[in-house]
């Protein structure tokens, strides 16, 4: 997975969780609406998130690797699996729990990238 969109899942990640500001690797230029945020960064990524009741639909283009992509988390309880494709056919699953101050990250895609990490909102990740 492009590093890029490995940065916004896992920033997207974290802003579904409520751990988002303080993790940002960058900041972004966004505009919000009652349910869309739309955002671009300096880089030239850009990206949507619209929100439907817990299920979060995100959108987005990365620059680097000129493609576009499409992600959906859906949120159970302290739980949230969320799938994606991007336009060169990448696809990637995961999953993030919240257990009190801390969340467990997990995704893989089928580029080969996978990753576990664990981030608390007091020494981050």
């Amino acid at each position: 997975m492009k590093t890029t969109l490995r940065r916004l899942i896992f920033s997207l990640a974290l802003l579904a969780t409520g751990n988002a500001c303080a993790q940002l690797p960058e900041l972004a230029t966004c505009t919000r609406s009652a349910n869309l945020l739309a955002c671009q960064d300096a880089e030239g990524n850009a990206y949507s998130v619209n929100t439907v009741g817990t299920t979060l639909y995100l959108r987005g283009f990365e620059k680097n690797g000129n493609r576009y992509w499409a992600q959906t988390n859906s949120r159970f309880g302290q739980l949230t699996f969320f799938t994606g494709i991007a336009s060169d056919g990448e696809a990637w699953v995961g999953y993030t729990r919240r257990v009190g101050w801390t969340t467990i990250n997990r995704f893989s895609s089928s580029g080969g990238s996978r990753a576990k990490f664990t981030c608390s909102r007091v020494t981050g990740c």
